[in-house]
């Protein structure tokens, strides 16, 4: 399957950014809020973390190569990670600045036309916002619903500056301003922090998620039923891409042609099931059932074979006895949380 290729919405955030941008400066500039100036650093940040997705999108459409052959997905992860950083820093920028103007007051200037130019720029945030989280979710893509989520906290920005410098410009309280920007600061930092944890957490290889593997559960049940177990039953999450993997118990006695049409059967089924994933890769592994020996790979790192004769190790040393749990029990030795 060919890696999708989403880079067209990066260069869609580039251009909203820079319309935002130039809007978001232009009011600072006519009013000399330090509200508006908050808002507008943030839109700054928006257009280097749209340059950044615009990159990661890029690179995570290259397909498998020699040096990367599960692809190229995690890039994603790492330009939402950044763009978390990114967040965190303007806020602290629009915190050092509010504070500047908290103990420096100045009057404020035209205030309903940098009010309504910065209304403008919230909606283009809005529109692009909504739609770019909505095609990370189908995409499964980490870049794209940070960024997208990324906007949307800048339209919770600006909706609270403007709220606040129409109080500030209603009361007269010109400290209004700068106090509004502290706010806008604070909450900047938790979503930043927010997009942060959720792409360190997906560079950990974080298992499917539970209504997925509710569906490879019900899948291997029906299995369980004909005989068939299952052990090292694992899944992993990278970008858009899944990979499944297990290890599968048939009856000895079944000639290879058979065990492999019911393996091949078997991936087919977990595909079909979970066919609503654009990139999914399922790895199996054939073992026999009445063997001790296919029970020492059940987790992550293979149990050592058990020592023989004068210290050797193989098939040659006592085997343990294999469990004695019926094939349908056996499906139970899983790796990782359920």
């Amino acid at each position: 399957m060919a890696p999708r290729n989403l880079t067209r919405y990066g260069w869609y955030a580039v251009a909203a950014a820079l319309a935002t941008m130039a809007l978001k400066f232009g009011a600072w500039a006519l009013t000399g809020s330090v509200g508006l100036l908050s808002d507008a650093l943030e839109s700054t940040v928006n257009l280097a973390a749209g340059i950044l997705m615009l990159l990661a999108l890029r690179v995570s459409a290259q397909p498998p190569d020699d040096t990367h052959q599960y692809g190229h997905e995690k890039a994603e992860y790492l330009s939402a990670a950044a763009e978390g950083l990114m967040i965190i820093v303007a806020a602290a920028l629009i915190v050092w600045t509010a504070v500047d103007r908290l103990l420096h007051p100045r009057p404020l200037e035209q205030m309903t036309v940098g009010l309504t130019i910065s209304t403008s720029a919230a909606i283009v945030n809005l529109v692009v916002g909504l739609w770019f989280v909505r095609l990370g979710r189908r995409n499964h893509s980490r870049a794209l619903e940070a960024d997208g989520r990324h906007l949307l906290t800048d339209v919770v920005t600006s909706a609270g500056v403007v709220v606040g410098l129409g109080l500030a410009t209603l009361t007269g309280w010109e400290r209004l301003d700068p106090l509004v920007a502290m706010t806008v600061g604070v909450n900047i930092v938790v979503t930043g922090g927010r997009v942060l944890w959720g792409s360190v957490s997906g560079l950990m290889d974080p298992t499917l998620p539970p209504e997925e593997q509710a569906t490879l559960d019900a899948v291997l049940a029906g299995y369980a039923e004909r005989g068939v177990a299952f052990h090292a039953v694992r899944s992993r999450q990278s970008g858009h891409r899944r990979f499944v993997s297990l290890h599968v118990l048939v009856p000895g006695a079944w000639s290879v042609s058979r065990a492999h049409g019911v393996v091949e059967q078997l991936e087919a089924d977990i595909r079909t099931a979970l066919a609503h994933l654009d990139a999914l890769t399922v790895f199996t592994h054939l073992e026999p059932l009445e063997d001790p020996r296919s029970y020492r790979d059940a987790h992550l790192d293979r149990e050592p074979p058990p020592a023989g004769p004068r210290g050797l190790t193989g098939p040659t040393g006592p085997e343990p006895a294999p469990p004695s749990a019926a094939p349908a029990e056996a499906a139970e030795h899983r790796e990782g949380p359920r």
